[in-house]
């Protein structure tokens, strides 16, 4: 790659306004969904999917979307999928029906997953290593302004313009970064040009997670959805052993046998956010429906974790520069290990200092955790693997998403048996919510060990 002139500025712009649309979304459409509902008679289902629809897409996506950015260049996936994030935004603005905003979620994340799985291989094809921590800092920052700033701004506009708003601001937003890459971002990086995409990979690894997802979130019903969830395991085994194989890899298994730090840095991401990632969907109910808090005093409090992450993650990314990651992101898994561990011991009567302690902690714990560990990542593989790094440090994080909402459904699912969370049932859901946060608990112990097996490696 030969540099014509792109600006770095532009660069760290783009790729922030990308990681602040992405959760901004997510974030407000959650604060949209009960308008959504009485607009369109939605079941409480088919309001579920339209967020799992989204972070599903994601999932199934991120490593293609990382290995087509190798092939035929990160700048060009990343721009298009800017354009269908943005294009789908609109179109979900003008529809008439519950299933078709599941549906174009769905294409939404296709773009979402365009655009996760290059960010971070530019990022760190076009900084040097010693200002990277703090370029990938301000960028995991923006993540988390997106998420604190869903639910106040998402809030207010959905008051004055009704929840459609929320989709028609996409659109300007997403033109907008395209235009600043098309005219400032000049150079291409495609470590694996040339090489074929590896379709038979793609073909049996997205059925795969489908199947997975639905029969882990359905096992209380028995049967079929045992049946898929072996089928699931099964194809995730043949998927492995097809990477293995072929050789030009989607996922290139090798990285995680020969590659201590790449394999670890990957498993640490994937256990601390399946511990973290479902304890702000328990607060928030738990808020509401033991605390009697309303949606906003509630949404007020809890966004304590993230301004947290966006004012320390800057900082510690540049502390990464200086010090060894792994680290600046094992003391950071920690603190989460103690916002957990406070967590655990929530009651009806918990003063509501011992939660804001908790979001500190966990505040905390991810700005910590979050760009030394996405710096060790990249900073791990070859420029040819990049794009399979980003694609798959991204998908790490959006399964272990998924992990979490998928303990809690089966939790639920066999201490409340169906019930929704209200008064009468407040003993049934703390007792659910202490069970998952324990399992939550023992998850982020597993990943400590994860991130403290890479000191004894290289941490740079």
């Amino acid at each position: 790659m030969k540099n014509r002139g792109t600006s770095k500025s532009a660069i760290l712009f783009s790729i922030c306004m990308a990681h602040f649309l992405n959760p901004f979304m997510l974030s407000a459409v959650g604060v949209a969904l009960p308008v959504i509902g009485r607009e369109f008679s939605a079941s409480a289902v088919q309001l579920g999917l339209v967020e799992v629809s989204f972070m599903l897409s994601m999932a199934i996506f991120l490593l293609a979307m990382g290995r087509f950015g190798d092939i035929y260049g990160r700048r060009k996936i990343f721009q298009r999928g800017l354009l269908l994030f943005a294009f789908a935004g609109g179109l979900i603005s003008q529809v008439h029906s519950i299933e078709m905003i599941i549906a174009l979620r769905f294409l939404q994340g296709i773009g979402g997953a365009m655009v996760n799985a290059t960010t971070m291989a530019i990022l760190v094809s076009a900084f040097a290593p010693h200002e990277r921590g703090k370029a990938l800092g301000i960028a995991i920052a923006s993540v988390y302004a997106g998420i604190s700033c869903g639910p106040f701004i998402g809030g207010f506009l959905i008051e004055l313009l009704g929840w459609r708003s929320l989709f028609y601001l996409m659109v300007p937003f997403g033109l907008l970064t395209y235009l600043v890459t098309r005219i400032k971002i000049k150079d291409e990086w495609a470590g694996s040009e040339g090489e074929p995409f590896d379709w038979t990979g793609a073909l049996v690894y997205a059925p795969s997670i489908l199947l997975l997802v639905y029969g882990v979130t359905h096992l209380k019903d028995g049967g079929i959805a045992w049946g898929l969830l072996i089928l699931a395991i099964l194809g995730l085994v043949l998927f492995l052993l097809i990477e293995k194989r072929t050789p030009y890899p989607m996922l290139n298994v090798q990285l995680f046998l020969e590659n201590r730090v790449f394999a670890l840095s990957n498993l640490a991401a994937l256990f601390n956010y399946a511990a973290t990632f479902g304890v702000t969907f328990f607060l928030s109910l738990y808020l509401q429906f033991v605390k009697g808090m309303g949606p906003q005093q509630a949404g007020t409090i809890l966004i304590v974790q993230p301004i947290f992450q966006a004012i320390f993650s800057p900082f510690f990314g540049r502390l990464s520069d200086r010090i060894p990651a792994a680290y600046v992101a094992t003391s950071g898994m920690v603190f989460c290990v103690l916002g957990l561990a406070v967590a655990t011991q929530l009651t009806a009567e918990s003063p509501l200092s011992m939660i804001l302690l908790l979001l500190a902690f966990l505040g905390l714990g991810f700005a910590l955790f979050s760009s030394p560990n996405v710096s060790m990542i990249m900073g791990s593989v070859s420029p040819r693997h990049l794009g399979i790094a980003s694609g798959l440090s991204a998908s790490m994080r959006t399964l272990g998403m998924l992990t979490s909402m998928m303990i809690i459904t089966l939790v639920f699912s066999y201490l409340m048996h169906g019930q929704p969370v209200t008064l009468e049932t407040q003993a049934a859901f703390l007792k659910s919510m202490r069970i998952a946060l324990l399992i939550f608990s023992a998850l982020c112990v597993i990943g400590i060990g994860c991130s403290l097996g890479r000191t004894t490696s290289s941490t740079r």
